[in-house]
């Protein structure tokens, strides 16, 4: 058998043809895009004015803007959004941020040094971004642009005259540390109070649209039980915002606890119970109105308002992972 080998006959002068991106079916090049990261969609902006068009597309960043912003930010944030888009519509940037700005963006999750070589180096400049896109949102968000109003759990570094509690704060995001800076604001004689290094864990979007200066309207007091999980709006005195603090209902002095024979939930009068502080604490208990609670209290003991029952075992976990190693006297 020969074992000589055959000579393949050279081929001369073939086209190889060019492909792009672009040449790919609509579903499949929306199927890339979409698991683009969002610093791949910022990369593929640049290529051409149809990627660019197609990366700045608000159903594309809203998955984005969910993933990792949508546990902080609520309907207040969403409001304070809308407010700084008018604002700036209204002083005159009508259609995007200025190239400067949008640098300023981008150089959290790239070097500026970097940016400036791809803009030196023959790339033409990034067209204005409309500030009203998600995109935009979003880039603001991350660069620290936007202040946007959340809630943090045990302000000011865990404080331990605000354990177990949420207060309203203004949040400016710190990608370097993948942290944030919290603005509380001043009340009394109190000064503002600015806390950096605040993890993400320490934030929620508020879960009610009831302002920190606001008696929260209870809708949950006729079924209130015993062993239920409640937020109570708590503060020091009529000049003080709300904050939020962690409870649980508990029995009257006259029950036995008897889950069968408990007739708790028929009395005009709730228990609260804040196990986190030692027993025989003033902090300890508190008892409320079940008909026409509104707020009680008075300087020495503040002012209790209005009540949240939560039913998400989520909240409740929050809150649990928050205990205090030490009991509170």
């Amino acid at each position: 058998m020969s074992t000589k080998k055959r000579s393949l006959p050279k081929v001369e002068n073939v086209e190889v043809a060019e492909f792009s991106i672009l040449d790919l079916p609509e579903l499949t090049l929306e199927c890339i895009l979409g698991r683009l990261s969002p610093a791949g969609l910022c990369n593929m902006v640049g290529v051409c004015s149809s990627l660019r068009d197609r990366c700045r597309s608000d159903h594309l960043w809203e998955r984005h803007m969910k993933e990792k912003w949508g546990r902080v930010i609520g309907q207040a944030a969403f409001r304070e959004w809308q407010w700084f888009i008018s604002l700036r519509k209204n002083s005159g940037v009508l259609d995007g941020v200025k190239s400067r700005g949008w640098l300023g963006s981008l150089s959290c999750m790239w070097p500026i040094s970097w940016l400036r070589s791809k803009i030196d180096g023959g790339m033409k400049p990034v067209s204005s971004l409309p500030i009203d896109s998600t995109m935009s949102w979003y880039l603001s968000l991350e660069s620290g642009k936007f202040w946007f109003p959340a809630q943090v759990y045990n302000r000011e570094h865990g404080h331990v005259g605000f354990m177990l509690s949420c207060y309203d704060a203004e949040l400016n995001y710190d990608c370097h540390s993948d942290t944030f800076h919290a603005r509380y604001p001043p009340h009394g004689r109190r000064t503002m109070v600015i806390e950096e290094g605040v993890q993400w864990e320490r934030l929620r979007a508020p879960p009610i649209d009831t302002p920190a200066h606001e008696l929260h309207v209870s809708d949950c007091l006729s079924d209130l039980r015993p062993g239920d999980h409640i937020e109570i709006q708590w503060r020091r005195n009529k000049e003080f915002p709300y904050g939020w603090w962690y409870g649980v209902v508990g029995h009257l002095e006259s029950c036995d606890r008897n889950e069968h024979l408990c007739r708790c939930h028929n009395s005009d009068t709730v228990m609260l119970e804040f196990n986190q502080y030692t027993p025989g604490s003033r902090w300890r208990r508190t008892a409320i109105s079940r008909k026409d609670h509104r707020e009680a209290g008075n300087e020495g003991d503040g002012f209790y308002g209005g009540i949240r029952k939560l039913h998400s075992k989520e909240e409740i976990v929050m809150w649990k992972r928050l205990w205090p190693t030490d009991v509170l006297e």
